[in-house]
């Protein structure tokens, strides 16, 4: 045990997956005797979880460590994550970073730090081959009250030729169902009122098992005592119709789907290596629709990948104008080291990849402002997360945001609410009466 009650700071960037491991991190370091301060803050630690998707998120990385020499400039500078299992060599290199951990040994963190002088300039790497890395480490967050991720699954075998994800967390794999059941059952005797389940392909849960993500839900619906569960992105070839017609029946499970595309040209699907095609995609579309016109549906879209056409853009953008999904997340291609995708001619010009990138967020604006204006005159059940300014906001089932007036306590209760009138990014609701 740290004998010194030093303060750390730890720091996510990327995903929810990376968020509920920091979280559960943070925590584990108040038992080693640490004081959590935010990154923002004086600290004798920082620990940063990278992230790798883009070039950005590296550059991201860099500032942060920037920042926080400049906040202390004898701070001890941990790096755990993506960037540090795909980039240790480059990143031990900076002056200002002591220790790297790789995959295999980020959930050891806390040991590392107790059995190092933090106090000294010492500078460590130890990232091991992402091949043999076949444990689950089971987190959660819980740093936001009303909100938990629960981690259910990690890796990925899918190969797609832009990312990196398999190099830098290694194989799918999972936990199961019943240690799942456990932490879920932990999360809900928290203040916390939904679970978002998280992974990097949880509809591979289980893979190997003989379980299913289909029986996780379906058990977590059962024996969880909470209001809400959400699912997070999950591949449209793993989104069965068992999955969709449960959710669409289901009480805690929220009408809310995000779904990858990436693009709406069927060549463009090939050449990037994704287990489905466009027709596929619809029928998914279709399906959850038919159940449901008012569910959520979020879309990731990639342009300005190597080869892709002017066509095949206007073929992407034809195809998401033309369905009715709800709001997009747009990731403007970057080259990643070690991908395939980086061997492929030719490329798209950055100015190009900026234009398309520009469109699709318009016509992202345009669907999200049409699915909320469709639900004016709904009454809706809202989580209220927190107050601002007098007023509270939070979001609906369906996932639109929502800015009501009343009492601050309500903050962290599930109010049902009238939609009257659809703003720029929100509507505004009242609530109908306290539950």
């Amino acid at each position: 045990m740290s004998t010194v009650a030093k303060k750390i700071a730890f720091h996510t960037l990327g995903c929810k997956l990376n968020f509920s491991e920091t979280s559960s991190l943070s925590r584990d370091s108040l038992k080693y005797g640490y004081k959590s301060v935010n990154s923002k803050e004086f600290a004798d630690i920082y620990v940063f979880n990278t992230c790798s998707v883009t070039e950005n998120a590296d550059k991201e990385t860099h500032k942060l460590i920037r920042r926080s020499k400049r906040i202390n400039p004898n701070a001890f500078i941990t790096l755990i994550g993506c960037y540090a299992q795909l980039k240790p060599e480059e990143l031990i290199k900076n002056k200002d970073v002591n220790l790297i951990l790789g995959a295999a040994d980020k959930f050891d963190l806390l040991k590392y730090l107790d059995k190092i002088n933090t106090s000294s300039n010492i500078k460590s790497s130890v990232s091991g081959n992402i091949n043999d890395v076949k444990t689950f480490n089971p987190s959660f967050s819980y740093d936001d009250r009303t909100r938990s991720f629960l981690k259910v699954q990690d890796g990925c075998d899918y190969n797609c030729t832009f990312c990196t994800i398999p190099l830098a967390r290694g194989r799918s794999r999972s936990s199961s169902i019943n240690k799942t059941i456990n932490m879920a059952k932990e999360i809900s005797k928290t203040a916390s009122k939904e679970i978002v389940l998280t992974g990097i392909n949880i509809g591979d849960f289980g893979k190997g098992t003989g379980e299913t993500f289909y029986d996780l839900i379906k058990q977590l619906d059962f024996e969880i005592d909470i209001e809400r569960f959400r699912i997070s992105s999950i591949e449209p070839n793993l989104l069965t119709n068992k999955i969709i017609e449960f959710c669409s029946q289901s009480k805690k499970f929220m009408p809310h789907f995000h779904i990858p595309l990436q693009s709406g040209s069927n060549k463009m699907l090939k050449s990037m290596k994704r287990r489905y095609n466009t027709q596929l995609y619809k029928d998914r579309l279709n399906k959850i629709k038919s159940l449901d016109q008012n569910v959520c549906i979020g879309v990731d879209v990639i342009v300005g990948y190597p080869s892709e056409s002017e066509d095949d853009f206007i073929k992407t953008y034809n195809f998401l104008k033309n369905h009715d999904i709800s709001y997009l997340h747009v990731f403007t291609y970057s080259e990643r080291e070690n991908t395939r995708a980086i061997r492929l001619k030719p490329t798209v010009p950055y100015g190009e990849r900026t234009r398309r990138s520009k469109i699709l967020r318009k016509l992202s604006d345009q669907k999200r402002a049409n699915f909320y204006e469709q639900a004016v005159g709904d009454i809706r059940p809202v989580l209220i997360e927190k107050s601002k300014n007098g007023m509270l906001f939070g979001y609906t089932d369906n996932y639109i945001k929502t800015r009501i007036q009343g009492p601050i306590s309500l903050e962290n209760t599930i109010q049902d609410v009238f939609i009257k009138e659809a703003k720029l990014g929100y509507v505004e609701s009242e609530v109908v009466s306290i539950n």
